[in-house]
């Protein structure tokens, strides 16, 4: 058997307006050359769960990083930072695009980097990711996992942090998107997952979705009552088959 190995870290990038941030980062022992995978946290906060996430996709040969986006909300448990980031408003969507983007170019500078990278959200991290896909560039896929209010139904939603629903911006979205969803989900509802498909064969979007019966919302997450292992593995399964497609694939040659 081969040897496998990784390395897994907290990290400081250079994210939004220049700021140091806080980051996750996993990735295999080896020269590579590995492609990379901007893991966005849920609401909840950059917890354990998401750590796992990291290592999961170093396990399976990508260089993993997750930028923490309560960074600038000071130390302290999970839960207790995500409580203060929530009683602020929640992160500025500008915010959150520039640690995204900072994650992205983190990724890309390393030497054994592939240069193709991904971009994966859970909850309000599904909704970021959304959101980068049709506004920031660079990103070669990403997937949504049951990202709430991508579209907003309750005009109070809309806030001086969070300005326009990325649904707005679908138009923009370049790079092959796939969406994971429990049927059970209130947020987001079946409803809104129907019309965020419709608009994106609209805008003849490269785009998959699978929605899951008897899962509601964050059932991936092992450490939570709401996880469904069956429907996490075949999510899970199509996660993997996603970026195996779109980032391990070999560049097409250029033509003269």
């Amino acid at each position: 058997m081969p040897y496998e190995g990784m390395l897994a870290e907290s990290i400081t990038i250079y994210g939004h307006g220049g700021d140091e941030i806080e980051a996750y980062y996993a990735r295999p022992l080896g020269p590579g050359p590995f492609p990379g995978v901007v893991v966005i946290h849920h609401a909840p906060g950059w917890d354990a769960w998401t750590r796992e996430v990291c290592h999961k996709f170093a396990s399976r040969g990508y260089a993993a990083v997750s930028p923490h986006l309560y960074s600038r909300m000071g130390p302290g448990e999970p839960d207790d930072v995500a409580a203060r980031a929530r009683a602020g408003g929640g992160v500025p969507d500008a915010q959150a695009m520039g640690d995204v983007e900072g994650a992205m170019r983190f990724l890309r500078a390393q030497p054994y980097a592939s240069g193709k990278v991904g971009v994966i959200g859970f909850c309000s991290g599904g909704r970021h990711t959304y959101l980068a896909a049709a506004t920031l560039e660079g990103i070669d896929a990403a997937v949504d996992c049951w990202g709430g209010r991508v579209i907003v139904d309750d005009p109070a939603e809309i806030t001086e942090k969070r300005p326009v629903p990325p649904i707005e911006f679908t138009a923009g979205i370049v790079a092959p998107l796939l969406g994971i969803f429990g049927n059970d989900d209130a947020n987001p509802t079946a409803d809104q997952v129907n019309r965020t498909e419709e608009i994106l064969q609209q805008h003849g979007k490269d785009y998959e979705f699978h929605r899951y019966d008897g899962a509601g919302h964050a059932f991936f997450c092992s450490d939570r009552p709401n996880y469904r292992v069956e429907q996490a593995n075949d999510g899970w399964s199509k996660v993997f088959a996603f970026y195996d497609k779109h980032l391990n694939s070999a560049p097409v040659a250029a033509t003269a």
